[in-house]
Formats: C-alpha cells, sequence, structure tokens
C-alpha cells in the first residue's frame, strides 16, 4: 500500500469482517511535534493473543480471496521505516486497537491519500457500521460521525447517492480547513 488512506481502507475491512457495529478512525497531524498518528478501534470479535500474533505474519489471513495478509505488516513497517512506532491490542468479545505514528516530515511517511474517498468507500461498503473519523492538525479539528448523520436521516439509508455525495463534500471540505 502507498498511501495511509489505503490502510485505513484495509483494517477498517477487517473490523467489518470482526463484525464490529463502530470503527474509530483518529488521525493526529501534530506539526509542532513533527508527528503523525494513526489510531483505528472496533468493537468487533476481537483477536486472542495467537491470533493477534498471526496477524502481523504477511503469509497469515482470514481472508478467502487472497492467501497473503499484507495488511497489517505493511502497515507496521511503514510506521517503523518513518520514524514512528506500532502497537496492536485486541481482546476477545471487546474489539481492536491498531495505533501507527510516524514522523511528519520524514523522507519516507507514506502519504495520507485520499481520505475523502476511503471513508466514502467505507460506508457504502458498510452502510450498517457506525463510522466515527476525526483529524486533528494545527489545534483545528474536523469530526465526521456516521451515528449523527443517521439520526437526522431517519430512513434514508446512508449510501444512498446523494446522502453520499453530501457526504464526501463535506469531508472534502473539514479535511480542508484543517490546513487554513
Amino acid at each position: 500500500m502507498i498511501e495511509l488512506a489505503l490502510h485505513i481502507l484495509d483494517i477498517a475491512e477487517n473490523s467489518s469482517r470482526a463484525q464490529a457495529s463502530l470503527i474509530e478512525i483518529t488521525l493526529i497531524e501534530d506539526m509542532d511535534r513533527d508527528t503523525l498518528s494513526l489510531e483505528i478501534k472496533d468493537n468487533g470479535s476481537g483477536m486472542d493473543e495467537e491470533t493477534m500474533n498471526r496477524a502481523m505474519d504477511p503469509f497469515y489471513t482470514t481472508k478467502k480471496v487472497r492467501r497473503v495478509g499484507l495488511g497489517l505488516p505493511m502497515l507496521k513497517h511503514a510506521a517503523l521505516s518513518a520514524g514512528g512506532d506500532f502497537s496492536i491490542e485486541s481482546e476477545v468479545g471487546t474489539g481492536t486497537r491498531i495505533y501507527a505514528s510516524f514522523q511528519h516530515s520524514h523522507i519516507d511517511r507514506q502519504p495520507i491519500g485520499d481520505l475523502p474517498g476511503t471513508l466514502t468507500a467505507l460506508i457504502i461498503g458498510n452502510p450498517d457500521i457506525d463510522i466515527l473519523y476525526t483529524h486533528r492538525k494545527n489545534g483545528r479539528e474536523y469530526i465526521l460521525d456516521t451515528r449523527e448523520i443517521r439520526s437526522t436521516l431517519g430512513d434514508i439509508p446512508l449510501n444512498h447517492m446523494e446522502v453520499l455525495h453530501v457526504i464526501k463534500e463535506n469531508i472534502i471540505e473539514g479535511i480542508a480547513e484543517l490546513n487554513l
């Protein structure tokens, strides 16, 4: 994977397969400390210690479509290669937390990528899963909470094309405001 948005998509899809009803994605860009941190938490089925250790093996996967599970090992490698850190915590029946940090200015740090496209794709593919996306940068904060959107929409599904368009535009504007 060449950008962090693709790592987010891969891990969130793992959360979906783990029957999560809520996926929390937090991206913090701290320019003063020259760090970028990414945390993805879910309330899915979680993993026991053995499965968690195997999840870091690039030749292990629970997916039926492909025979390798490169997502987590590649994110760990990306974080460590960019002067950062990586951790994974999980508890059966409670969920999983993935954390990766990067030196923001590191030449080898992957670009953030297309977050609006990634978040929209997550909503399209998982309309019944709630997503809480928080992005902080330069003392500003953008939050997308599909629970709030869902309560406003009533019976209209999140993956309705007009709703998706409004959500994607909101994400684009919200992230743009972080860079002011």
